[in-house]
C-alpha cells in the first residue's frame, strides 16, 4: 500500500515534484564543492564533468520550480 496523501496531506505527484526540485537544488549546491575540489587539484576534466552535471541539476530545478509556480497559482 502506498501513501497517496492520507498521511502527509500532499498527493504523491505533488510531493514528488517538490522533492525532485529540492534534490536538484541540493545537488547543484553540492556539485559546486566538487568543482572546487577538482579545480584545486588541477583536474579540469573532472571539474568540467561536475560543471555539466551542475548545469543539468540547475535546469531540472528551474523546470520543477516553474511547474510548482504554475500549479500553486492555478
Amino acid at each position: 500500500m502506498s501513501e497517496s496523501g492520507d498521511v502527509t496531506g500532499t498527493k504523491d505527484k505533488d510531493y514528488n515534484l517538490i522533492w525532485f526540485t529540492e534534490q536538484c537544488l541540493s545537488n547543484a549546491l553540492r556539485l559546486e564543492t566538487y568543482v572546487q575540489d577538482a579545480e584545486r587539484d588541477g583536474d579540469n576534466e573532472i571539474a568540467d564533468l561536475f560543471r555539466k552535471a551542475q548545469s543539468d541539476s540547475r535546469k531540472g530545478a528551474e523546470q520543477g520550480k516553474a511547474l510548482l509556480r504554475s500549479r500553486m497559482s492555478g
